[in-house]
């Protein structure tokens, strides 16, 4: 499936760099010299030595294997290696790193690891038509165009497929969340009302902005509209993003399943540049989902170590407010056949 991975403006200049891990394979993503985003498996075509190591950094022209100096452009090519012109027939584009599909979207790095890639529109752009009812209702939040104002990353204890259920339902809201019900009254109720398709969550009537204590935010991203003013919409977009949206900032969730029972989660706040390079106080819009990310996150690693419990062996129950997680479990399923 397509997996988003980077944030486009982390590759800021040809030549910087990010490796990522999707599924048991680690990828090179980087920006060719053309300006053109790239990826690659972070594995050397000679011997299989992985190529960077580190999670992020910039070269100027090239990236070399450091067991044996095999060196290739930002385009993959294999361009230089010792001995190599003893080899005349060595096809130098057949042996240059192996590409990986990558399309840009939201201002983030999608990539796609199988041969023939299944359709974007329809894995990743059709999530987004289903939740909000139309896909142009997205761009009104302008997200490319946003910038970074924090970002945290959390790992976390337990398998990714247990954070999307988490995120899928509210049924647990009012248990564990009383900041947020206190902005969204309505998810006191335990119902997951942002995935009625259309609807957005109401801010309570006291309320000024998504904010940990219900004050105003900061500037509201001018494409907003007045039907989506005061309110919050959550997408989940499967395998492992999910888009928060607010009148005044975007906030953008990227995980990492790295073992059955850790995942790593990036994620981004994103505010308008006047915002981010005016140093507007961010803390309480931040706070709010930080807090969220904290109680979901402790939720999920409470429940990990029970999954392989003899008394859990054929699932739980799921009360009518959950139907959405039996549709996802049938989803998961249908997935690994």
């Amino acid at each position: 499936m397509w997996f988003c991975v980077v944030r486009s403006s982390d590759l800021g200049k040809p030549g910087a760099f990010k490796t990522v891990q999707v599924g048991t394979e680690s990828i090179l993503v980087t920006r060719a010299r053309s300006g053109a985003v790239r990826a690659f498996y972070n594995v050397c075509r000679h011997r299989g030595a992985t190529i960077r190591t580190e999670e992020s950094g910039e070269v100027k022209r090239t990236f070399q294997c450091p067991y044996h100096a095999w060196t290739y452009d930002l385009d993959g090519k294999l361009i230089a290696a010792p001995n190599l012109t003893k080899m005349a027939d060595l096809d130098r584009v057949e042996y240059g790193l192996v590409k990986v599909h990558v399309r840009e979207w939201l201002g983030y790095v999608w990539v796609c690891l199988a041969d023939d890639p299944p359709s974007f529109e329809d894995d990743v752009l059709a999530a987004v038509t289903e939740r909000l009812g139309a896909l142009d209702l997205i761009d009104n939040y302008d997200v490319p165009s946003l910038e970074v104002g924090r970002r945290i990353v959390y790992d976390v204890q337990a398998n990714w497929k247990l954070i999307i259920e988490n995120f899928m339902e509210c049924y647990h809201c009012a248990t564990i969340h009383p900041e947020l019900t206190e902005v969204l009254p309505e998810f006191a109720d335990g119902y997951a009302a942002q995935y009625f398709v259309g609807h957005g969550a109401e801010f309570g009537d006291e309320i000024q902005g998504f904010t940990i204590d219900g004050s105003a935010g900061v500037d509201r991203i001018p494409g907003v509209s007045e039907d989506q003013d005061r309110r919050y919409y959550a997408i989940t977009i499967k395998p492992q993003v999910f888009v928060n949206l607010v009148p005044d900032h975007v906030i953008l969730h990227r995980m990492f399943p790295m073992a059955v029972d850790r995942t790593v989660v990036e994620c981004d706040w994103l505010y308008l540049p006047g915002v981010v390079a005016g140093g507007k106080d961010l803390d309480k819009s931040v706070e709010l989902f930080h807090r969220v990310n904290e109680q979901d996150f402790e939720a999920c690693e409470r429940t990990q170590p029970r999954m392989s419990s003899r008394t859990y062996a054929k699932g739980g129950v799921l009360v009518p407010s959950e139907h959405h997680i039996g549709a996802f479990h049938e989803w998961v399923q249908d997935r690994i056949g």
